[in-house]
C-alpha cells in the first residue's frame, strides 16, 4: 500500500518542477519518503542530463544584477531560443546571479565548481536541465566592484542578449552618486555600438598598421567598380588613428588648411574662426578606426555631437566634478561559439534506412 497520496506529488513536483509522473515514480521508489524521493529525482535528473550535455548551447540570455557599489553578469547558454524564453529557464538565470553577486566568483570556472543551496552547482544545473529537456552551461561571469567615488551601473537590453556593466572613477562620492544614474546611457550606447576597448590609446601599433593596409586594399577595389560605374569614388585614408596624428601630422594639416584659404582668397583675419572647424574634421575624418572601436572616441548615440568622453565629463562638470572611465564589459549570448548546421532531411534519411 502506498505511502503517498496526491498532496505528496503536488508538493514534491513543487519543490522539483519535475513531471507528475515523475514524482508519483520518486515516491513510490522511496515508500513515500520526500527527501529520499528528491535524491532519487536528482539521480534521474543527472542520467537524463548526460544525454543532453553533449548538446551545442549557443543561445540563452544574460542576467544582471546592480546594487550600490558592484554589478554582475552571468551568461547562461540554452540549445534553443525558445526555451531562453521559457519561466523556469529565467528563474534559473535570476538564481545564479544572485548566486554569484553573494558570492564574488571570479569566473565562470569558480561558479560551477561551487556549491548552491547545500548541493553541488553541477548537480544544481543537471537536475535544471532534467526539468527544462536542454543543455544549460554558465559559461561566462563578469563582475566590477568599487568604493564610494566610483561610480557603477549597467544596462540588460529587452531582449536579454546582451548585457553591460561599466564603472567610472569620479573626484568625489558627491559626483559619482550624482552621475550613476546616467551611466546607464552610456552603457546602452555600448549595447548599440559595440565598442572593443576604452581608447585609442590602448591599441598596439600594428594593429592600427594592419587596419589601414586592410582599408586603403578594400577601398581601392571598390573605387575600381566605382570608376567603371561612373559613381564617386571613395577618399583612400592616409591615417585611421588618432595614435597616428601627432603634433607634425597636424601642423601640417593646419598649414594645409591655411593654405587653402589663402587660395580661396578668404581674409587671413577670419582663419582662427574657420581654422578650428576644418581641422576638427580632418580629425574626425581621420580616426575612423578609433570611431568604430574604442568606447570613449566614439560619437555619442544620443548627441552625436558629443564623444562618449565629453558626454561623461559633461555629466560630471555639471557638479561641479570630475569622472574618467575605467573600465566596461560587454556580453553577448553565444557570442564566439562555432554552431555547426544539421542538415535535417540528411538526418531524417539516416533514421530511415
Amino acid at each position: 500500500m502506498a505511502n503517498f497520496g496526491p498532496q505528496d506529488i503536488k508538493k514534491l513536483r513543487e519543490m522539483t518542477n519535475a513531471g507528475m509522473m515523475d514524482c508519483k515514480k520518486a515516491l513510490a521508489e522511496s515508500d513515500g519518503d520526500m527527501d529520499k524521493a528528491i535524491a532519487w529525482l536528482r539521480e534521474k535528473g543527472l542520467g537524463a542530463a548526460a544525454k543532453k550535455a553533449g548538446k551545442v548551447a549557443a543561445e540563452g540570455s544574460i542576467g544582471l544584477k546592480v546594487e550600490d557599489h558592484k554589478a554582475v553578469l552571468v551568461e547562461v547558454n540554452s540549445q534553443t531560443d525558445f526555451v531562453a524564453q521559457n519561466d523556469k529557464f529565467k528563474t534559473v538565470v535570476r538564481e545564479v546571479v544572485e548566486h554569484n553577486f553573494d558570492n564574488h566568483f571570479a569566473n565562470a570556472d569558480e561558479l560551477n565548481a561551487s556549491e548552491i543551496n547545500g548541493q553541488a552547482f553541477s548537480e544544481y544545473i543537471s537536475l535544471q536541465i532534467a526539468t527544462i529537456g536542454e543543455n544549460l552551461v554558465v559559461r561566462r561571469t563578469a563582475a566590477l566592484q568599487g568604493g564610494d567615488a566610483i561610480a557603477i551601473n549597467g544596462y540588460l537590453h529587452a531582449n536579454g542578449q546582451i548585457g553591460v556593466i561599466l564603472a567610472a572613477k569620479c573626484d568625489s562620492q558627491k559626483t559619482a552618486d550624482a552621475i550613476k544614474g546616467d551611466l546607464k546611457n552610456i552603457a546602452m550606447h555600448i549595447s548599440a555600438m559595440r565598442p572593443k576597448t576604452l581608447s585609442y590609446k590602448d591599441f598596439d601599433p600594428e594593429f592600427i598598421a594592419s587596419e589601414l593596409t586592410g582599408r586603403i586594399v578594400t577601398i581601392e577595389k571598390e573605387n575600381e567598380e566605382n570608376k567603371r560605374l561612373g559613381k564617386p569614388l571613395k577618399n583612400v585614408p592616409t591615417y585611421i588613428s588618432m595614435a597616428q596624428l601627432t603634433d607634425e601630422v597636424l601642423a601640417k594639416a593646419k598649414a594645409d588648411i591655411e593654405a587653402e584659404l589663402k587660395a580661396e582668397g578668404k581674409p587671413e583675419k577670419i582663419w582662427d574662426k574657420i581654422v578650428p572647424g576644418k581641422l576638427d574634421r580632418f580629425i574626425s575624418d581621420n580616426t575612423t578606426l578609433d570611431q568604430e572601436l574604442a568606447l570613449l572616441d566614439q560619437k555619442f548615440v544620443m548627441d552625436d555631437s558629443l564623444t562618449v568622453a565629453q558626454y561623461l565629463e559633461n555629466l560630471a562638470a555639471k557638479v561641479g566634478g570630475t569622472a574618467q572611465m575605467i573600465e566596461f564589459i560587454r556580453l553577448e549570448v553565444g557570442e564566439g561559439i562555432e554552431v555547426v548546421e544539421e542538415d535535417f532531411a540528411a538526418e531524417v534519411a539516416k533514421q530511415m534506412s
